[in-house]
């Protein structure tokens, strides 16, 4: 039985090693995707009011509301219109508090704040 000498296995291990570290080395490493958890708007003062006001529901699965970026929990009530949406926010619908918790918000921001949450665009 011939001897191995650690030559004869030591460079194709070592081969194997450089490549698979080189492969690596191509691709800038890309920032992660936000989550329910981490979307922000991208307006510092609507992410603010999204932050004391939205984020509690809106990013907690367990709280029953549609999660922030679920388009699919979303579509049904964005088929709804944005009045409604409107309504629903400011007077209250089911689970949803009136208002929101946002005693201060403007119609403007509510529409913006939905927009955010659901991924829609609204007039």
């Amino acid at each position: 039985m011939p001897a191995t000498t650690p030559s004869t296995w030591l460079n194709p291990a070592v081969i194997l090693l450089l490549g698979t570290l080189l492969a690596g080395c191509g691709e800038e490493a890309k920032p992660p995707a936000p989550t329910v958890f981490t979307a922000m708007p991208s307006d510092a003062a609507l992410a603010q009011v999204y932050d004391r006001s939205c984020k509690l529901c809106h990013a907690n699965p367990g709280a029953g509301a549609p999660l922030t970026g679920d388009t699919n929990a979303w579509a049904p009530r964005v088929a709804q219109g944005a009045d409604t949406l409107l309504d629903h926010a400011i007077n209250g619908y089911n689970g949803m508090p009136p208002m929101g918790l946002c005693m201060h918000c403007s119609e403007e921001q509510f529409l913006a704040l939905i927009a955010f949450m659901s991924g829609q665009h609204f007039q």
